[in-house]
């Protein structure tokens, strides 16, 4: 390898994003002195929105959003992994992997990106006030709008979010989402996804509708909180089920029931990339294979704030130990989750569609017409064909 090689890395800006990749970077450069990783941080939001093919032209190393991909890659922005990793390699990550964490950055027969991360929506709960309530968290949706009556529940529900949860409750009848031409769900299915994550929604905290999972779970982990316990719907952060790193650490397990079954909630996550504009490929690919291999991902990366993409980390008796069980407790949710279309097109859908579906539960839009809106968006951006989810 090169003997004086400085890399560019670019991931969110969140200790689950950016401290797993600083501690890498450094116990990389102990192990290869000559190559130095200089990791920079963006907002959550910059990290949902950025354009791959901006962020390709300055940085080494992408940390992305796995719907991102379908528009990289016609742009040539992205390296192929498969053309450059041995095959031996990305058949464990491909046994590991978390959900369809790895399957979610593939595109045209290629592997686009690593999923060093994974995450969905889970519930989460403060155990200290329910016990002051002499109570348990919600097992039921029931259970939930009851807890929810007494101002005890907060849902992040930004645009996104809101989308997000939309999802979720479609499926939650028995739909497949955008598998009809020109339709993203039945006209009964979405009508009663609406009504019923409103009808949660209204008895939130007026708040939650501007709130990120990450501003939900500071809310919720603040000294300060003494009246919200419990949150159903949020992407997990291990970190807020580690002591020490908020005032109180939550803990973590499924949403509640829907009609006597689990959930499905969106896969999330986050996957690493290496631009295909830049050059030092031969060092970059060997920190993106340390960054991913089984045994960082399961020790230095988890113990480093991360929530790591290899199963061996979820799997991990000590990981569980410091997250209070967060990882085996929530791995079933991921191992489920529901991934996102894979039609070039989807983000322009994304990011219009959260914006319909926010305005739709806050009573600014019509039902009927939010559904008809997301259609007719669907068909604007679908550039080629779904792949089925």
């Amino acid at each position: 390898m090169s003997s004086s090689v400085t890399l560019r890395g670019i991931t969110w800006n969140h200790s689950r994003g950016f401290s797993p990749m600083a501690a890498t970077a450094q116990r990389f450069n102990e192990l290869h002195p000559g190559i130095k990783i200089v990791w920079e941080k963006h907002s959550l939001k910059t990290f949902e929105d950025s354009p791959v093919e901006r962020l390709a032209l300055d940085y080494d190393l992408m940390v992305l959003d796995h719907p991102c991909i379908r528009k990289a890659v016609p742009s040539g922005t992205l390296l192929p992994l498969d053309e450059h990793l041995a095959p031996a390699f990305l058949a464990d990550q491909a046994a590991q992997t978390v959900g369809r964490s790895h399957v979610s950055y593939q595109r045209g027969g290629h592997q686009w990106a690593l999923a060093i991360d994974a995450a969905a929506p889970v519930a989460f709960w403060r155990g200290d006030l329910l016990a002051r309530l002499e109570r348990t968290a919600p097992s039921t949706w029931e259970e939930l709008l009851a807890l929810a009556r007494g101002g005890q529940v907060e849902v992040p529900a930004a645009p996104i979010n809101c989308l997000m949860n939309f999802y979720t409750l479609c499926l939650a009848s028995g739909e497949a989402l955008f598998l009809t031409p020109g339709v993203v769900a039945s006209r009964a299915a979405g009508l009663a996804a609406l009504a019923q994550l409103r009808e949660l929604l209204v008895l939130c905290d007026p708040g939650c509708w501007t709130r990120n999972p990450i501003a939900s779970l500071d809310l919720m982990a603040a000294a300060a909180n003494q009246k919200i316990v419990y949150c159903p719907l949020a992407y997990g952060y291990s970190n807020y089920a580690r002591t020490g790193y908020a005032d109180h650490r939550l803990d973590f397990g499924e949403a509640p029931l829907v009609a006597g079954q689990p959930l499905r909630t969106t896969l999330g996550g986050a996957g690493l990339s290496v631009s295909a504009l830049r050059g030092h490929r031969r060092e970059v690919l060997a920190y993106t294979e340390f960054v991913a291999s089984s045994a960082v991902q399961r020790t230095l990366y988890t113990q480093s704030g991360g929530q790591p993409g290899h199963r061996a980390g979820w799997l991990d008796a000590e990981n569980n130990r410091l997250t209070n069980d967060y990882f085996i407790r929530t791995l079933p949710v991921l191992d489920r989750a529901y991934l996102r279309p894979q039609f070039t097109g989807y983000m322009h859908f994304q990011k219009r569609g959260a914006l319909i579906v926010h305005a739709a539960l806050r009573g600014t839009l019509p039902d009927a017409e939010a559904l008809a809106q997301l259609d007719a968006l669907y068909r604007n951006s679908r550039l080629d064909t779904p792949a089925a989810a």
